[in-house]
């Protein structure tokens, strides 16, 4: 064995929690902050846009789609461009079109140049969900890696929780533009993302930056001994993963790949189901527009609290059985909310549906980032995300269509809730045995079964 070679995954995944991971975790939560914030802020402007602009529940839907749109191609696009550029660079991109693009939208003067500009904004927006889970993914320690994740996913029910309290506070005197100047403030971090926000170790050691690779792995693990010829190197095999679209359906991966992208689609149809409509949902319930903008920040609570508790149990048991039954409660919850309640029980079950839809979301993207080789991640996370994004799409655009009909309460609630049991069930059936994890087991098994036949050949 080679004395000057060293492994960058087994020093990421033996690594103790530094200070450096401490700057990885804050920076990836604070550009989910973000992203969050810029997300939800349609839900809480639109009652006032409906008003402003005489737009039918279709329409609202519709219009909310436009930025859905923008995050399904961001996804694809940005999530396969990282693989290439590196995820670091994707990142600032994303962040910059987003933030303003989102800026912009609130100088619109009609619904047609809205939902131009949130389609652009949500290019930036799609683009960077999948590219700060890998970085994040590929810097945590394994013990802790899902918890970190959905820790530093968290960040995205902080930014829908903060979008609805300054809605709450700010619209009715301010109206909605409020929201989407604040938006800008993002920009004004690119500077130090530059700065402070490290490239993957991973796409460095591929791309061959020593230099840098040796920095930032003295920093994860002070204690390795690393002389000037030390060489890098990754443990993970490439071949066939080169094209990494491709790779998505290779060595046995195809029909979890396909499980994986109906999860997405179902989930995201109920998180934007919830997110774009709950408010209006709860207006038509006899609620005011005050109270439910409260309601918004439950379910965004009850996401941030279901993806950190929901990574917590997932390290200690595994994301599959955790996801699969998350959504089962939470199409239980959904289906509870038809039906009057006391305020108490009212809260408790939006806020179960957020751990539920929100959460479930944040360890989704945990689950995917976990199965897929480093040289095909940001791609199978992309991909998986950009169907969702079709999930997104259709959620709001169904659910404003499923109002027109003036069901029951109940109704619209069990509509929303199907989609949760056909995510538990997809989940249910993905195979653990062709994923990274389980590819890595069975070579081990491979290894030892062929030393036994060699001892048994000698004796």
């Amino acid at each position: 064995m080679d004395s000057n070679k060293l492994n960058i995954n087994t020093v990421v995944d033996k690594a103790k929690f530094t200070p450096f991971h401490w700057g990885v975790l804050i920076w990836c939560l604070l550009i989910i902050v973000f992203d969050g914030y810029d997300l939800v802020i349609y839900g809480v402007a639109l009652p006032l846009l409906m008003q402003e602009w005489g737009l039918t529940a279709v329409q609202a839907g519709l219009l909310a789609s436009t930025a859905l749109f923008g995050m399904m191609f961001g996804a694809m696009c940005f999530g396969t461009l990282s693989d290439k550029l590196g995820r670091k660079k994707t990142i600032m991109i994303c962040v910059a079109i987003f933030s303003g693009f989102t800026v912009l939208g609130a100088f619109s003067s009609s619904p047609t140049e809205f939902g131009v500009l949130r389609f652009l904004a949500g290019l930036g927006i799609g683009g960077v969900m999948p590219n700060v889970v890998a970085l994040m993914t590929e810097y945590a320690p394994k013990k802790i890696r899902s918890t970190l994740v959905a820790l530093m996913f968290s960040g995205y029910a902080i930014g829908g929780m903060t979008s609805a309290l300054l809605g709450a506070w700010l619209v009715a005197d301010y109206g909605w533009k409020i929201m989407f100047y604040i938006a800008g403030f993002p920009l004004l971090a690119l500077p130090l993302i530059w700065k402070y926000l490290p490239e993957s170790l991973m796409f460095l050691t591929q791309k061959g930056e020593t230099e840098k690779v040796r920095e930032i792995v003295q920093k994860i693990a002070p204690e390795q001994q690393i002389s000037l010829d030390t060489r890098f190197v990754l443990n993970e095999a490439t071949a066939g993963d080169e094209a990494p679209l491709r790779a998505l359906f290779q060595q046995g991966r195809t029909f979890s790949t396909l499980m994986f992208w109906l999860a997405f689609f179902m989930c995201l149809l109920m998180v934007y189901a919830l997110g774009s409509w709950l408010p209006k949902l709860m207006i038509q319930a006899g609620y005011s527009l005050g109270a439910s903008m409260m309601f918004l920040f439950a379910l965004n609570i009850g996401g941030m609290v279901g993806a950190i508790g929901g990574g917590v149990l997932a390290d200690r048991f595994h994301l599959k059985p955790v996801l699969s039954i998350m959504f089962a409660v939470g199409a239980l919850a959904l289906i509870l909310l038809g039906f009057n309640s006391p305020q108490a029980v009212l809260y408790t079950l939006i806020a179960v549906a957020g751990a539920a839809t929100i959460g479930s979301q944040i360890l989704l993207y945990t689950f995917v980032a976990q199965f897929y080789p480093a040289a095909v991640r940001s791609t199978g996370m992309g991909w998986a995300s950009g169907i969702g994004r079709i999930g997104a799409i259709v959620g709001p655009v169904l659910t404003g269509a499923l109002l027109t009909f003036e069901l029951p309460h109940q109704m619209n609630f069990m509509a929303i809730a199907i989609p949760g049991i056909i995510a538990a069930v997809a989940i249910f059936l993905v195979r653990l045995s062709v994923s990274v994890e389980g590819t890595k087991q069975r070579s081990k098994l491979l290894d030892a079964q062929q030393a036994t036949a060699e001892k048994t050949v000698i004796n």
